[in-house]
């Protein structure tokens, strides 16, 4: 694909949006709270409009992913609550995740959108279609974008990706209005998050 393409141009090709999660989907603190038993549990904050946003995208026929390098119960909990298609953890080569979701959505890579924050997500920025950096991604990530959030990870970094691509499909108002209709029964259930319960 030429590098000339806008990023419009690049939005609007996208099947599958593909997040990392620490630094994307949170603000990349990870908080761990040692137990008695010295188990530890692992804290992380998501953002609202993030999840919203995965409504969104659904409603539009955009499948979504989480590829990232930690193995963490909370990211499975969310991953579950947003009924996340792909979810591969314990990745510390991305692309090896990437290849499996390309053949299970019969899609191009130019049909993937990636959104990064660090180094490691640099090997698939630069294959993928659109390739999205978030408001704090490291200086090299940014430099491989085609296009940078205004927001940074868990402040809505996923949410500004998702409204870019409807918006960029001319789509966004429509499916807001969709999300909003009460008869539509997709939108019903979208994003009904439980959490532990």
């Amino acid at each position: 694909m030429s590098d000339l393409l806008s990023p419009e141009v690049r939005a609007r090709r996208v099947k599958v949006l593909l997040f990392d999660v620490d630094g994307v989907l949170t603000n990349g603190d990870i908080t761990i709270i040692p137990g008695i038993d010295g188990a530890a549990t692992e804290v992380k904050s998501f953002s609202a409009h993030d999840g919203l946003g995965v409504s969104l995208a659904r409603l539009a026929g955009i499948k979504l992913g989480f590829v990232t390098k930690r193995n963490s119960q909370v990211v499975a909990i969310r991953a579950r609550d947003l009924k996340i298609e792909h979810v591969y953890q314990g990745q510390s080569h991305k692309m090896d995740a990437v290849n499996k979701i390309l053949a299970a959505e019969s899609c191009t890579l130019d049909e993937l959108a990636y959104v990064g924050d660090d180094i490691i997500d640099l090997p698939v920025m630069r294959k993928v279609g659109f390739a999205i950096a978030t408001a704090n991604a490291r200086t090299q990530v940014k430099a491989a974008a085609h296009y940078i959030t205004p927001l940074a990870g868990g402040q809505g970094a996923g949410r500004d990706a998702i409204d870019f691509i409807l918006n960029a499909r001319g789509i966004l108002t429509q499916t807001i209005e969709a999300y909003l209709d009460a008869d539509n029964p997709e939108a019903r259930k979208a994003d009904i998050g439980v959490g532990n319960m």
